[in-house]
């Protein structure tokens, strides 16, 4: 006979509860405010466009970039090399709550990865998926498309030598929630 005082009905209820406390906790903690933005920039100009020590591959031949702060972690994990794609994402006490695909490839020898990482470098606390909206250096020149918000984005990137397409990438993403 089952009782409503007794250890499976206080079980229940511990489960129930905990699962609704651990879901409000979900739903109210996870924003982008300015603190975890600031910890965004901070993550990517400390892994790809830093030149940031990988991590253990989480996948077969998977570059994998890990930075962590307190409870905030954030992992860049990709594939490929000239021809690529990849997922960022930030996690607070092991919930992921925003995340940011990406996709793109080189389109010619003028490439330059030093101008991709200064261009990456410049990621602004107004749009902080991949660089500013337009930079150049000599005869490089980058520019973003980016719309929406950092709850739910899209975009796409280019950069140019001497006006010559010679890289692009889409990405987009937002938060996640349960």
């Amino acid at each position: 006979m089952f009782s409503w005082n007794g250890p499976r009905f206080c079980a229940i209820l511990f489960l129930e509860v905990s699962e609704r406390l651990l879901l409000l906790r979900f739903n109210e903690v996870y924003k982008m405010d300015k603190n975890v933005v600031d910890f965004l920039i901070r993550a990517k100009k400390a892994t790809c466009a830093g030149k940031g020590a990988e991590a253990y591959s989480s996948r077969p031949n998977s570059h994998d970039l890990h930075y962590a702060e307190g409870s905030l972690k954030y992992i860049d994990t990709y594939l490929g090399g000239t021809k690529f794609a990849g997922e960022e994402a930030l996690w607070e006490g092991g919930f992921p709550f925003w995340s940011m695909n990406y996709i793109g490839r080189v389109l010619s020898d003028n490439f330059s990865d030093d101008f991709l990482r200064e261009t990456l470098l410049l990621v602004s606390e107004e749009y902080p998926f991949r660089g500013p909206l337009e930079h150049t250096n000599g005869d490089y020149s980058y520019k973003c498309t980016i719309k929406g918000d950092i709850h739910w984005f899209y975009g796409y990137e280019e950069i140019f030598f001497k006006g010559g397409a010679v890289f692009e990438c889409a990405f987009h993403g937002g938060d996640i929630a349960r």
